[in-house]
């Protein structure tokens, strides 16, 4: 492909993300959840057509998924490579000036606390989870990112994690993602997937209303303190 050829496609995904309501549904979406038009219209604030119009956009660019169940329609990212793409992007620009109401300053707060990145932890609870796995030695982060043996036998033993078909997955045990928030890398990846869902599956995090805020929960706090030998107090 030619330079131009690929000048063509950027300029098609950007004019894509250059509208608010498509870039509004991108960013909801990355909560990893499947969403009706329905529901994105009324995060975005357009009527249930525009919404619509807009999606089939996002899906037929490929950037979105439909996913149909029974009568309803739901849309999702693509994959983890365009939820990191739409992640990059907000975390390359300044950050907006804080809200000013207070429903929306809580709001704003409790994603930078904890949130879900697609499908693996971001804000100051992803970022401290990676640190900390990586003063454990579970992380390598001497030459690029990965998992180390010591981390998969963690991830096995001490979360009950089950590792063994991740060698037949094209995707990466561990990658960095950078955090809009923090400005600094959290763990993605099969591993940072994998330990998002077994923290809310184990009832460690709890989401905060429709948001991809999570919350940190007591046994939550008691796991991160054993296991990682963090404080839990200043993320939750």
């Amino acid at each position: 492909m030619t330079d131009r050829a690929h000048g063509t496609r950027l300029a098609e995904a950007a004019a894509l993300l250059a509208d608010p309501t498509r870039a509004t549904f991108c960013v909801a979406l990355l909560d990893g959840r499947a969403w009706t038009a329905g529901e994105l219209a009324r995060r975005a604030g357009v009527a249930a057509s525009t919404a619509t119009e807009h999606l089939h956009r996002l899906v037929a660019s490929g950037l979105c998924v439909e996913r149909k169940q029974g009568r309803h329609r739901y849309v999702q990212l693509a994959d983890p490579e365009t939820a990191a793409l739409i992640e990059a992007l907000a975390g390359h620009f300044p950050m907006v000036e804080a809200p000013t109401g207070l429903r929306a300053s809580a709001a704003s707060t409790a994603l930078a606390r904890g949130r879900t990145c697609y499908d693996h932890l971001a804000g100051r609870l992803g970022v401290a989870v990676t640190d900390a796995m990586t003063t454990l030695g579970h992380l390598d982060r001497s030459a690029g990112f990965a998992l180390s043996d010591k981390g998969r036998d963690w991830m096995e033993t001490a979360l009950g994690i089950d590792t063994g078909a991740w060698s037949r997955n094209r995707r990466a045990a561990a990658k960095e993602c950078l955090d809009w928030t923090e400005r600094r890398t959290h763990l993605a990846g099969l591993a940072g997937a994998a330990i998002c869902a077994r923290f809310l599956e184990a009832g460690w995090i709890r989401r905060v209303g429709t948001t991809r805020a999570v919350r940190l929960t007591d046994p939550g706090a008691e796991l991160v303190a054993d296991l990682l030998d963090l404080d839990p107090e200043p993320l939750r």
